[in-house]
């Protein structure tokens, strides 16, 4: 049936962009410098100790930092209606469209329900994938984080 805003009319969007922010627990040695393992099976009782703490040693965006910047940078055009699928396994997360916001966001994935409209910020609780939708009206830099 496709998606709809809250009064039942259909949303439909240009493009879409998924975002996975992952956290990575990487052991550091006695000399504060990252360890090396040879296998992870090796690294899984120190690796296991620092996920214990709930303090990731990194925290990224699609697997590497700066991967969506540079020439990898989510890119539209005025009029275009982007939707960001935004995923985090872990922890809770707050994005936001500096410039922008979300016209419809659908915070916890469920398509079935009717959207939030207008939110700055967006909360996705960890272990779930949200959505949001902004038609982009004026050429310029936005900042999703």
């Amino acid at each position: 049936d496709g998606l709809k805003d809250p009064k039942g009319n259909p949303i439909s969007y240009d493009r879409a962009y998924y975002i996975g922010e992952q956290d990575f627990y990487v052991p550091k040695g006695s000399d504060g410098k990252y360890k090396s393992y040879d296998s992870p099976l090796t690294a899984m009782s120190d690796t296991l100790e620092v996920m214990l703490t709930n303090n990731p040693s990194h925290v990224v965006v699609n697997g590497a930092v700066g991967a969506l910047t540079g020439d990898q940078a989510l890119k539209s055009k005025v009029g275009e209606t982007v939707m960001f699928i935004h995923s985090q396994a872990n922890r809770d997360t707050r994005p936001h469209l500096i410039g922008g916001h979300g016209n419809f966001v659908w915070a916890t994935g469920s398509f079935n329900d009717p959207p939030d409209t207008n939110q700055e910020t967006w909360f996705i609780p960890g272990g779930a994938v949200g959505a949001a939708i902004y038609t982009f009206r004026q050429p310029g830099l936005y900042v999703y984080l």
